[in-house]
């Protein structure tokens, strides 16, 4: 079986009402491009009709995979596509698709080189934001500013839900993988610093969704009880050897 240029991971918890507009955007992108690609739809733990929508999706795309994960949380339906994807380029995407998929470009080469993790950014120079409500700008640095605190000097958007890996990085740093809701990419990129791993930023145009899951203090208590876990994990050597 032919090895595709790119694979775009979709996790996808009871989005029956976005990932149908989000699929046909995707599938109209791919479609212009010269490169090959599969796109990979991992529901988990839904209680709408998602995992039939996406499923109605395979009818008219080959290149889709539609796989059921039945333990809920973000960072386990990620782990699950990565594991499942076999392109050379392994692109993370929120299924509400608040960046414009046009903008999947800059994560890839020939646009970029030289990394193994691009991270997509409302902070980079050059990146925008559309709509966002002032108090929720706030909140998101203040997360930040705890984040690069706290674990991740340097980087000043880590939960943005658009990242690609290289596919020679993702095997050893998604086995190491122990978080599986909102915070697994601050592990992620954790262990990816501790590897030495090349992590870039890319500006992106961004539009704020109202309909947004994320709760700023919930997640972002969560959040903070998640970086202890992980230097935890690290004081004890969880991360030291393979899972």
């Amino acid at each position: 079986m032919n090895t595709p240029f790119l694979s775009i991971i979709i996790p996808a918890h009871n989005e029956a009402n976005r990932l149908p507009r989000t699929l046909e955007q995707i599938f109209s992108f791919l479609k212009m491009q010269a490169y090959t690609s599969e796109v990979i739809v991992v529901e988990n733990g839904s209680s709408d009709n998602t995992l039939e929508l996406a499923t109605q999706f395979v009818k008219e795309h080959s290149n889709l995979v539609v796989i059921q994960e039945h333990h809920k949380g973000k960072g386990n339906a990620v782990r699950r596509g990565m594991f499942a994807a076999r392109g050379e380029y392994h692109f993370i995407c929120d299924a509400d698709l608040s960046m414009p998929i046009e903008d999947l470009t800059k994560f890839l080469p020939p646009a970029i080189s030289g990394f193994d993790i691009a991270i997509g950014s409302r902070e980079a120079p050059g990146a925008i934001r559309y709509n966002e409500p002032p108090y929720r700008h706030i909140g998101g640095r203040a997360i930040n500013l705890a984040i690069r605190t706290l674990i991740l000097p340097g980087l000043n958007d880590t939960q943005c839900g658009f990242k690609c890996f290289r596919a020679e990085t993702t095997q050893d740093l998604f086995q190491k993988q122990t978080l599986t809701g909102w915070s697994f990419d601050i592990e992620l990129l954790y262990l990816a610093r501790r590897k030495k791993l090349r992590i870039r930023e890319i500006p992106i145009h961004w539009y704020y969704d109202p309909d947004s899951k994320v709760s700023a203090v919930r997640d972002a208590l969560r959040m903070i009880g998640d970086i202890f876990r992980i230097h935890l994990n690290a004081m004890r050597g969880m991360y030291d050897s393979q899972a």
